[in-house]
C-alpha cells in the first residue's frame, strides 16, 4: 500500500449527499475481481450527465473528492474503493462517511477526512478553481487563500497511512515478535511439529 502524507491537487467539486457505492460503482462492474479498470465505471449514472465535474478538464486526475453528507452508503462492496483508486482519488473530504465505506477505503489506502458542512461548503467553493492541500501529519486541509481546517483520525489509521502499512504490512512488522514466539513455542511444544503420520487419521 502507498503511504500517505500530503496529498495536493484539484478537488473534484461533486457535494452530493448520500452517495451509496452503486453510484461510486454500479453493479454490472462488479463482475471483476481485478482492482484495475474501474475507473471506468466509476460514477457512470453521474457522468452521463453534460457538464458534470468528472469530465471537466480543469478536474483530470484530481487526487481529492469532496463529497456530501453520508458518502458511500448502500452496500459493503470494496469494489468502490477500488473505483475511486483507480480513477486517481487518493483522499474524500465529506461531513460524515458510511461506516463499511470508511473501513473499506483506510484498507486500500483511501484518506477520508470528516469536516463540519460549513468548511466542506468553503472547500467546494474554492475547489471551483484552485488547489487544496491535505497534511495527514498535521491532520489539516488548507487551500491557498489561508483556509486551515483540523480534522480528527483515529491514530491506528494514521499510523498505517502514514507508513504505508496494509494487514500484511503489519504483520511483517511484528516478524521478529512472531519468530521468537515459534521458536518458544518448537521448545515448550515440540509434538506440534512432528510430523504426522497418514494413517494416524
Amino acid at each position: 500500500m502507498k503511504a500517505v502524507r500530503s496529498i495536493e491537487g484539484r478537488a473534484i467539486p461533486l457535494g452530493l449527499k448520500n452517495v451509496d457505492t452503486d453510484v461510486i460503482i454500479p453493479a454490472h462492474w462488479l463482475k471483476t475481481v481485478s482492482r484495475e479498470g474501474l475507473g471506468k465505471g466509476a460514477f457512470e449514472s453521474i457522468r452521463e450527465a453534460p457538464g458534470n465535474p468528472f469530465d471537466v478538464e480543469d478536474f483530470a486526475g484530481a487526487p481529492i473528492l469532496i463529497a456530501g453528507d453520508n458518502f458511500g452508503c448502500g452496500s459493503s462492496r470494496e469494489h468502490a474503493a477500488w473505483a475511486l483508486l483507480d480513477l486517481g482519488i487518493n483522499a474524500v473530504i465529506a461531513p460524515s462517511f458510511s461506516d463499511i465505506f470508511s473501513g473499506n477505503a483506510f484498507k486500500n489506502g483511501i484518506l477520508t477526512v470528516v469536516l463540519p458542512q460549513e468548511q466542506v461548503d468553503r472547500l467546494l467553493e474554492v475547489a471551483a478553481d484552485h488547489p487544496i492541500t491535505i497534511d495527514l501529519e498535521s491532520q489539516t486541509v488548507t487551500t491557498p487563500f489561508q483556509d486551515r481546517f483540523a480534522f480528527e483520525v483515529d491514530p491506528f489509521r494514521k499510523h498505517c497511512l502514514l507508513e504505508g502499512l496494509d494487514e500484511i504490512g503489519l504483520t511483517l512488522e511484528s516478524g521478529a515478535a512472531i519468530e521468537t514466539h515459534e521458536k518458544q513455542r518448537a521448545q515448550a511444544l515440540p509434538w506440534l511439529d512432528a510430523p504426522r503420520r497418514r494413517d494416524a487419521a
